[in-house]
């Protein structure tokens, strides 16, 4: 039936005023939160007075010899697609580098190479989420870690670490008892951004068998694996040396902390080999493949430099150590020891809005830490303080803290 004309010009003034409407992004990630970290650090952009521990990364740059062989690349043209799940010989060195640290042996066909840690995180969740599945992880967490299920359209079930004695714990058995036949996935970032808490050693059996009960997926994010305090530890504890090759058992690291790469966004997966196709085919309609001259990099980065990892982890050590025992000794601050990674997550007696606090250190004493805040509900309270920093410029950032403390006072 013809519309009347009256109907036929309704139809065109609705139209054109969904048309007026500004366009959006669906529900879910329009409901996303921006970047709390990024927030304060845009606050202090600009400013060289500024003392800047808010990001995750060291002050050092990256190793001359991972330079010079992503310069020799680039030379001999190494610049077009290689295959999506990586370079053979990248491959086979990250499954050598790992079989000597975890003392097993991993296919090649395990390995696949992705464009940064948080590549890996996004792509093994794309691989194993459905819309609505449930996801148990550990927090407070990477902000990003806890986003990407919710751009799946899955749920997250956040299990918070305690504060107690001067360390971070975690409740195993309310984190077991999240672990239900409804669980999906299971993800444990350890050590951790932003506490620096390590999963005992003797915890990792009980939770790999719950979720072997339950045929849940567990997807560990390793990429602080390497800086770890303890005497004697080459690395963390890991799954991979008490696992099956055919457990429902996903790694994601990257070469960004222990190399010091950050900007060059190169990292890999370590996942059943049965998966080694569909990943192949999530990475190449993410990002097709990772840099061929940055593989090459990061293939130098693995075969070269053991000692360098390790002189890192040593320095780290010492600057944990001067900023904790410098903090602790400021009044009405609460500053857990962490066991690994490069971070001081602590906290000021009196002042709960961490987001604000952050704001005005920026302001008041020029001194730029990531809000708690930013990390989850659980972190609210706390600020994240990178270390990895020279010692004289940790002292600067004490002193300036504490001068801001004795004003407030």
């Amino acid at each position: 039936m013809t519309p009347k004309p009256d109907d036929a010009f309704r139809h065109v003034e609705r139209s054109r005023e969904v048309q007026r409407d500004a366009p959006e992004a669906r529900a879910r990630v329009r409901a996303l939160p921006a970047s709390k970290v990024r927030e304060i650090a845009n606050a202090g952009f600009g400013n060289s007075g500024i003392l800047r521990f808010w990001f995750g990364e060291s002050s050092r740059p990256t190793p001359e010899y991972i330079k010079t062989a992503a310069v020799r690349a680039i030379e001999s043209n190494q610049t077009y697609y290689v295959h999506n799940n990586g370079r053979a010989d990248l491959r086979e060195a990250v499954a050598r580098y790992l079989g000597r640290l975890h003392g097993v042996t991993f296919e090649t066909s395990r390995i696949s190479v992705t464009s940064a840690g948080i590549s890996a995180l996004s792509i093994a969740m794309q691989a194993v989420l459905d819309p609505d599945d449930e996801v148990v992880m550990v927090t407070p967490v990477w902000p990003n870690v806890a986003a990407i299920p919710q751009i799946l359209s899955a749920s997250v079930t956040r299990i918070g670490l305690e504060a107690k004695d001067g360390r971070w714990h975690l409740d195993l058995d309310r984190f077991l008892d999240a672990i239900s036949a409804k669980t999906r996935l299971v993800v444990i970032n350890s050590p951790g951004n932003p506490t620096g808490w390590m999963l005992p050693g003797e915890h990792r059996q009980v939770i790999l068998d719950r979720c072997r009960h339950v045929g849940a997926w567990l997807l560990v994010d390793d990429v602080y694996e390497r800086l770890v305090f303890a005497p004697g530890l080459q690395c963390a504890p890991s799954f991979f040396s008490i696992a099956d090759p055919q457990d429902r058992l996903i790694g994601a690291n990257s070469f960004s902390k222990a190399w010091l790469m950050t900007g060059w966004r190169l990292g890999w997966l370590v996942a059943p080999a049965s998966l080694e196709n569909d990943l192949g085919k999530l990475i190449e309609f993410n990002t097709s493949c990772a840099p061929d001259f940055i593989q090459a990099a990061g293939r130098e980065a693995i075969l070269q430099g053991e000692n360098y990892v390790v002189d890192l982890r040593n320095e780290l050590l010492h600057q944990r150590n001067q900023l904790i025992s410098q903090l602790s000794r400021l009044q009405g601050v609460e500053a857990p020891v962490p066991e690994g990674a490069m971070y001081a997550f602590f906290k000021i007696v009196g002042h709960g809005n961490s987001a604000e606090l952050a704001k005005r250190l920026v302001r008041e004493a020029g001194l730029g830490l990531a809000p708690g805040a930013a990390f989850g509900p659980e972190g609210e309270g706390w600020l994240r303080w990178c270390f990895a920093a020279h010692p004289d410029a940790l002292t600067e950032g004490v002193l300036r803290l504490q001068n801001w403390l004795e004003l407030q006072r």
